[in-house]
């Protein structure tokens, strides 16, 4: 057994604990040597006229960009999608590139589709203690 449950939290126990799984809420895969890669959350897809965007792929051409130092993409509510793109970023010291520049740069590298509608800039994304973003902070955030 791996655990019983949340302490005094049955609710979230009931979502995670069903049918003696545990489910954890990671998506991955197996690769052909046997070894398991997590890539990502299924809470932080975002599901843009009904099809499953990973962040992780919008993400790592936005960590590319030469001005970019974080990234971190979210689903913003949207009328006609159910959900739009929305990048959070993190620039260079020194850096300012505009909103537009980004938004080019990720039209080169990416379908229209999964390009971001909105980009926000920050000085410092936030993070838990073991420095992963916080995404549920991040959707809080106008």
């Amino acid at each position: 057994m791996l655990m019983k449950g949340y302490w005094n939290r049955p609710e979230e126990t009931s979502e995670v604990l069903r049918d003696g799984w545990l489910h954890t809420g990671d998506l991955g895969y197996v690769d052909e040597d046997g070894y398991f890669w997590i890539t990502d959350r299924k809470k932080d897809l975002i599901i843009k006229a009904g099809e499953n965007i990973s962040p992780r792929t919008i993400e790592e051409v936005l960590f590319n960009h030469p001005k970019v130092s974080e990234a971190a993409v979210i689903g913003m509510k949207d009328e006609v999608y159910g959900e739009e793109i929305k990048a959070f970023l993190v620039l260079k010291p020194g850096e300012e590139p505009t909103a537009e520049e980004i938004i080019e740069h990720c039209q080169m590298k990416l379908t229209r589709f999964l390009v971001p509608k909105k980009i926000v800039f920050l000085k410092a994304l936030p993070k838990s203690l073991v420095g992963k973003v916080l995404k549920k902070e991040l959707r809080k955030m106008p």
